[in-house]
């Protein structure tokens, strides 16, 4: 595919390949772009700014709403792209699809939703003959950075709320997976989007990142991806508005009158869909010691359970990683872990890009499986005595996106709730629940700001405040 820029479908210079995660062949290219095709693109959404400030809000909303019905249409051939591109199986692909329609439905009605407030100004001494009232304004240009795991509705995430808010957008998806942000954008366009209100530049991150968000022409940058890359975005960004969603290791606290059938089915979905390559995988099942052994035995037959292989296939349920070289990682940590003290009582095998799922039993909070983000099929369970180590153990780390506790008592799931140190508190429920309305977003290293439509148009817009002198 061609990339879009400076409001045309442009192969440029140079090409890169998009390969298949299963095969390892390529099947389509897109070109790499330039640091001065980035200048181009966003001295082109500068003027594609104005356009936007020029629609009304009822514009806007129609414009995304047409676009909406237009994914519609064509959700199986983009459905497929994303399992082509990036690895996960098919029904995860059309249940993206079916994701971004909704998160660009929320966008849509966010549009008008730009709301002001009066203020009493008079309520200060002095200030009888004053009036006051604010407006919400488009912030201009956004840079969307998108990372390669939901190639299509994390960049919705970004560009449905960037263009509610009457801004431009310049698209920078990840070079693994850019498909499907080309295939958004042809949608917006056919959609009736004014021709420069919206780039997607293809290329290696490293060739063209930073020149996009140091531009002095953007004044948003919104990033979900690594923390390490994100902190070097910080830097790189300068003084712009910023939304940070970076890594996790969530845990899971499983306490002794959990259901645990019920864990476990959450521990699979949570743990192992797109191959656990979500930034909310539960990674560290934390169990009461007095259930950790017959956790563990509900656990494994489920877990054995789940077949591997062409995702493309209808009766499987976990395809590749999507790169062959992040499953050597992962099987390298189980290897690291197995080293330190840690039992693999199911999976880890791998072949090619695709690990089959494991659970690592006896994992320590020392070992890097319980310190860093392995983002991918294994999870690890460690035993504990009590809510008070649980909770101890679940913070005991510099992330904080998501976590889960299985309980029926009250008193330990709000304490739950107020003591761990996370964004999204499930109670009852996976680490990976996130319904694409809600405020989503991180504490500590996992990052800064929040996303759904809601949140995200208040992070891409500017609040002015208005006074009127009477005399």
């Amino acid at each position: 595919m061609k990339m879009y820029i400076n409001g045309d479908w442009t192969s440029g210079n140079a090409q890169m390949e998009v390969r298949n995660p299963y095969t390892g062949q390529p099947f389509d290219t897109v070109p790499a772009a330039t640091v001065e095709e980035i200048d181009m693109a966003v001295k082109s959404a500068e003027r594609g700014a104005q356009a936007m400030r020029a629609l009304s809000a009822h514009d806007r909303y129609e414009i995304l709403t047409r676009a909406v019905a237009i994914i519609g249409e064509r959700r199986q051939d983009i459905g497929e792209t994303i399992t082509r591109e990036e690895g996960k199986i098919l029904s995860e692909g059309l249940l993206e699809v079916d994701r971004c329609i909704q998160t660009m439905t929320w966008s849509a009605e966010e549009a008008k939703r730009l709301f002001g407030e009066t203020i009493p100004l008079d309520a200060a001494p002095g200030n009888e003959m004053k009036f006051g009232f604010t407006v919400r304004v488009p912030v201009g240009i956004v840079a969307a950075i998108a990372p390669f795991n939901f190639p299509l509705n994390l960049v919705a995430h970004k560009v449905g709320p960037a263009l509610a808010g009457g801004n431009a957008v310049v698209i920078k998806p990840a070079s693994d997976t850019p498909l499907s942000a080309l295939k958004l954008t042809e949608a917006l366009l056919d959609a009736g989007l004014p021709a420069e209100a919206i780039q997607c530049v293809t290329g290696s991150g490293g060739t063209i990142g930073d020149a996009l968000v140091s531009h002095p022409l953007v004044r948003k940058v919104t990033f979900t991806g690594s923390q390490e890359v994100g902190e070097h975005i910080m830097h790189a960004a300068g003084l712009k508005k910023v939304t940070m969603e970076l890594g996790s290791n969530s845990p899971l606290i499983v306490l002794p009158d959990a259901d645990l059938s019920k864990v476990a089915d959450a521990t699979v979905q949570s743990g192992y869909s797109n191959a656990g390559q979500v930034c909310i995988s539960t990674q560290r099942v934390i169990v009461d010691r007095s259930v950790y052994a017959d956790y563990l035995d509900v656990l494994m037959p489920k877990v054995e359970a789940l077949s591997t292989g062409d995702p493309m296939g209808d009766t499987v349920n976990v395809g590749p990683m999507v790169r062959e070289s992040d499953a050597e990682r992962v099987q390298s940590w189980i290897k690291e872990a197995v080293g330190a003290g840690a039992r693999v009582v199911a999976g880890g095998d791998r072949d090619g890009a695709i690990v089959k799922p494991a659970v690592l039993a006896d994992v320590g909070p020392e070992m890097r499986f319980s310190r860093d983000e392995l983002f991918g099929p294994a999870v690890g369970v460690t035993p504990v005595a009590g809510i008070e180590e649980a909770i101890a153990y679940a913070n005991d780390t510099r992330f904080g996106l998501s976590a889960a506790i299985f309980t029926e008592n009250i008193d330990n799931a709000l304490k739950f709730a107020l003591e761990v140190d996370s964004g999204n508190l499930n109670i009852n429920g996976g680490t990976q629940f996130r319904a694409d309305l809600m405020p989503y977003g991180g504490l500590k290293d996992s990052g800064m700001g929040k996303e759904g439509p809601r949140y995200a148009v208040e992070e891409m817009t500017e609040l002015k405040m208005v006074i009127i002198h009477r005399s």
